[in-house]
């Protein structure tokens, strides 16, 4: 059974709110009651609730935050965003992630077990959308960051993976290419589907439908990218341009064909998305669709304040425009 701050108050012989001002730190508690709580509290095993620990001052201050990992390229940004604005408006963060399976949930469930949280961002790791919808309905306020194509019943924040591809054919076509080839993601990932419906549609308002035999998929890892252009070498189809669907897979098809002896941009132009660090620093230098990605955690971590603070959360997804950026491996 799990320890109460009514239990503790009762051993250490005081109140629930001298529990809760121990725990909060408080300067006006005398030190040998405060050194009596907290003996309680570690021979019970008391984990405190946020909403004990935060008794005097109503909320816990403290926002929830669910993620698959932190291996993903592009989560620092997002998790830079969200800490900029809970910083500056007096949160903290609270950040679990699904590295351990079941066990990661079990913990994070403790947590909203303990109203630990306030509110809870979330950027979907897999199979934990029935279980986040239903703290969602049963009243725990709730934003997500990108929507791998789930389209919940919670607000979102997301952006335009469609339009941004669509806008890399645009710069390969405008660049006098016409073979173009794709490294896709996993074939099961909405982005994936997006980019790709994005790209292939803007070659064929151009009248240069895409020719399937070009498409190889990869699996978003400098591994996959290399793999995925010595697919579509071995095809012997021509290609003079590759639209890879993340910047590592970008990173990886130079990889490839430089050890295939193709020059980039001379033979192939390359363009890859994300924009994250390697992007600038790989040789050539490469363009690039930027993902707002800490744009996406700011927006995020606003739009749950302002609905702490009374504002309504919106129904409609909060979408943030990619911007496409050249350099050497397909110049203007």
């Amino acid at each position: 059974m799990r320890v109460t701050i009514a239990e503790v108050a009762r051993r250490a012989r005081v109140s629930k709110t001298t529990v809760s001002r121990v725990l909060n730190n408080k300067g006006d508690v005398d030190a040998g009651t405060a050194i009596r709580v907290r003996e309680v509290i570690a021979a019970t095993g008391y984990t405190p609730s946020a909403r004990a620990v935060g008794l005097a001052r109503g909320r816990t201050q403290t926002v929830g935050m669910l993620v698959p990992g932190l291996t993903w390229p592009w989560m620092g940004d997002v998790l830079q965003g969200v800490a900029d604005v809970l910083e500056a408006r007096g949160y903290g963060l609270l950040l679990n992630t699904m590295n351990r399976g079941e066990e990661s949930l079990t913990q994070f469930a403790k947590h909203v077990s303990a109203n630990a949280f306030d509110g809870l961002l979330l950027v979907e790791p897999p199979d934990t959308l029935g279980y986040v919808t239903g703290l969602h309905d049963s009243g725990l306020p709730v934003v997500m960051i990108d929507d791998r194509g789930h389209h919940p019943g919670f607000p979102l924040v997301a952006t335009s993976n469609r339009e941004g591809a669509a806008d890399a054919a645009a710069h390969l076509l405008a660049t006098g290419r016409r073979r173009l080839a794709v490294v896709s993601g996993p074939a099961d990932f909405a982005c994936t589907r997006e980019r790709t419906t994005g790209f292939c549609d803007r070659l064929a308002e151009s009248g240069l439908p895409f020719d399937d035999r070009l498409l190889a998929e990869g699996d978003f890892t400098r591994g996959g990218g290399q793999a995925g252009i010595e697919e579509l070498l071995a095809t012997g189809v021509p290609f003079d341009a590759v639209f890879a669907q993340n910047d590592l897979m970008a990173a990886g098809v130079l990889d490839g064909l430089r050890a295939a002896g193709r020059v980039v941009p001379d033979d192939v132009a390359v363009v890859g998305f994300d924009d994250i660090a390697i992007a600038a620093h790989v040789r050539p230098t490469l363009t690039t669709v930027r993902q707002p990605c800490r744009e996406m955690g700011e927006a995020a971590a606003t739009m749950l304040l302002d609905h702490l603070d009374g504002s309504p959360l919106p129904d409609a997804p909060h979408v943030i425009p990619t911007s496409l950026v050249v350099r050497d491996s397909a110049p203007a």
